[in-house]
């Protein structure tokens, strides 16, 4: 496809057309045109954030097949069967499959069946594999998950690494590498492992408003937990926990107190595990205990609350997991509880990692996480400023937020870090920084001659201990960022500049202040979260339809044998519950609502909805 060409197709009616959506979001249109040119793309969006779409709609219009590589089985899946229903013809191949079902894929990709095909790494690289697909006209590779390429990526897959050997067999076809979560490193080494060519980077924001964000306690976390549970009756949730035990015995317990809750770990049968989560998609079960192997790729809109019941090792899995809540737009819930017991067990993992310089890593990020948990400035602007945006003001729907602590103007103590820092070319660690500030001459700071800084000595007024707590606040408000793949040295930001001018007043929490009130954190145990969200974020719904909707839904879903969320997504029912379309050109006004699924399915939902008028 030629660049004129590319320039041609009319991407807002084939949008419509397949998936039902009036307007594209950000950055999605963009990547599509140049995709359909022929150029590499490294997308980062968050969760939720239509990042299937930036490749699933190129693909109907490329001559030939594009190949979405994926280590989730049940991402897979769940896309599979949701592009079937909008009239694509898609298909995965993985372990899931009998031989003969396998030979009857290939049969069909022999002869230009399908639009897109889902592989996992590893069976891309089985034996003769490639040679098969170089036999295929190929019009686009995805690889989704793109973070697990990288040693500095939460899930890094070895498999991953071999992925360059694509580019190279394929060094005509554009490729999207795609990931929900990435900080700087991670993203400069997506495009540097892939072998991408002239590559450009889509980021979008990774603020989520409509996200409360509160870290409690580790002591009574049963009872904490009950009282979230009981918030939201009849209404979906996921408990993440640190061990497949863990989940057992919450999923008892939770169905002891009269809730339609399971567990789901990769111990379980796979049957069992297929049908755990198409009964929580279809609203069967209401909540799910699992560990990290549940969750990546469902397509499930309304769940109202996440909580942590062990905290996850990094923040990008903290991240990842708490944006399958509230996809829908609407005031979601997400708690992590939070003990140094979580921290001691991660440690513990760790002891098992044989490379040294993997387990640095991991290290890192679990300092990164702990800091979080024990923080006292807002959690969204820490957040943002890890993935490296530019936080805003303070986010009103986080627990500190909401129960401040007292600041003192910092804008001195910052700007003191930000002018060293400076001096030193970007070349200081947070440790040798505080050296410097406190006019130490240690061994590393003679080495390098940082003695000779205007600002050594600049703050002898504070403790080490204060200085440390200080540049921990600094970098969470996203002043200052370490950059890992440059020995952990301090980098400065669009934000430093700002607070250099004079332009950001920087607020921080006294060392004597957060000593008090950690204390005081260790002696509560109970719930205090509100959601105080505007009432234009909530749906005008009528609520008695859109529980019909969904019985219809479920009625049809049963028949042809797929989860409800492939028929419509909750989204779509409280859209048509809130609008109630009288016709087919309303119908088709709903957003999820294409031609193909309003040709099939209009006129049951139609007829149900002139019920309730």
């Amino acid at each position: 496809m030629t660049d004129i060409q590319a320039d041609q197709v009319d991407l807002s009616a084939l949008l419509q057309q397949y998936f039902g959506y009036n307007s594209f979001r950000t950055h999605q249109k963009e990547i599509i045109q140049r995709t359909l040119k022929g150029e590499d793309s490294v997308v980062l969006m968050p969760t939720g954030g239509g990042k299937s779409l930036c490749y699933q709609l190129p693909a109907v219009v490329l001559d030939g097949l594009t190949v979405v590589v994926s280590p989730l089985i049940a991402l897979m899946k769940d896309q599979v069967q949701s592009l079937v229903a909008n009239g694509i013809a898609a298909a995965y191949l993985n372990s899931s499959l009998t031989s003969s079902q396998e030979a009857k894929l290939i049969t069909r990709l022999q002869s230009n069946s399908y639009k897109l095909l889902y592989v996992a790494p590893e069976r891309l690289f089985a034996r003769g594999f490639l040679s098969f697909l170089s036999q295929l006209r190929i019009g686009l590779f995805a690889i989704d998950e793109a973070h697990c390429i990288s040693t500095w990526g939460h899930h890094f897959r070895p498999d991953y690494k071999r992925l360059s050997i694509l580019k190279k067999q394929f060094p005509g076809t554009p490729f999207m590498a795609l990931t929900a979560t990435a900080d700087k490193a991670v993203r400069r080494d997506i495009g540097d492992l892939l072998l991408l060519k002239n590559h450009k980077y889509y980021i979008s924001s990774f603020d989520r408003p409509n996200l409360s964000l509160a870290v409690l306690p580790g002591q009574k976390k049963w009872e904490q937990l009950f009282q979230i549970v009981q918030k939201y009756p009849e209404e979906s949730g996921i408990i993440y926990c640190g061990s497949r035990a863990t989940t057992e015995k919450l999923a008892d317990k939770l169905r002891n107190a009269g809730k339609k809750a399971v567990c789901y770990h990769a111990g379980l049968n796979p049957s069992i595990r297929s049908k755990t989560q198409d009964q929580f998609i279809q609203g069967d079960v209401d909540i799910v205990c699992a560990t990290i192997a549940f969750g990546m790729g469902i397509d499930k809109a309304n769940i109202r609350f996440v909580v942590h019941y062990n905290m996850p090792g990094n923040l990008e899995s903290l991240y990842q997991e708490i944006g399958r809540a509230g996809r829908d737009g609407q005031a979601a819930e997400t708690v992590l509880f939070y003990s140094y017991r979580d921290v001691q067990t991660h440690l513990g993992f760790m002891e098992d990692v044989d490379d040294s310089g993997y387990r640095s890593i991991l290290a890192a990020k679990l300092k990164r996480m702990q800091e979080y948990a024990e923080a006292q400035v807002c959690r969204r602007k820490i957040l943002l400023s890890y993935f490296s945006e530019s936080p805003g003001p303070d986010c009103g729907n986080c627990d500190v937020c909401k129960n401040p602590p007292e600041y003192f103007d910092g804008s001195i103590e910052a700007k003191k870090a930000i002018s060293a820092i400076a001096r030193s070319q970007e070349k200081l660690s947070v440790s040798v920084l505080i050296e410097v500030l406190k006019g130490q001459y240690s061994q590393k700071v003679k080495d390098k001659n940082w003695q000779i800084l205007k600002t050594f000595g600049a703050g002898r007024e504070h403790s080490l201990f204060a200085w440390q707590l200080y540049l921990q606040q600094m970098i969470q408000q996203g002043i200052m960022e370490i950059d890992y793949r440059d020995h952990n040295n301090l980098k400065l930001t669009t934000v430093s500049e700002r607070v250099l001018k004079g332009e950001s007043v920087v607020n921080l929490v006294k060392f004597e202040t957060i000593k008090i009130r950690q204390e005081e954190q260790k002696k509560k145990a109970k719930l205090k979260i509100k959601i105080d969200l505007p009432d234009d974020l909530k749906l005008p719904i009528d609520p008695k339809l859109f529980e019909a909707l969904k019985e219809l839904r479920k009625e049809i879903a049963m028949e042809i044998r797929k989860p409800a969320f492939v028929v419509f997504s909750d989204a779509s029912l409280e859209e048509m519950a809130a609008n109630k379309p009288l016709n087919q050109e309303q119908f088709l006004k709903i957003n999820g609502v294409g031609k193909y699924k309003s040709n099939r399915y209009a006129k049951e939902f139609l007829d149900l909805i002139q019920k309730f008028l």
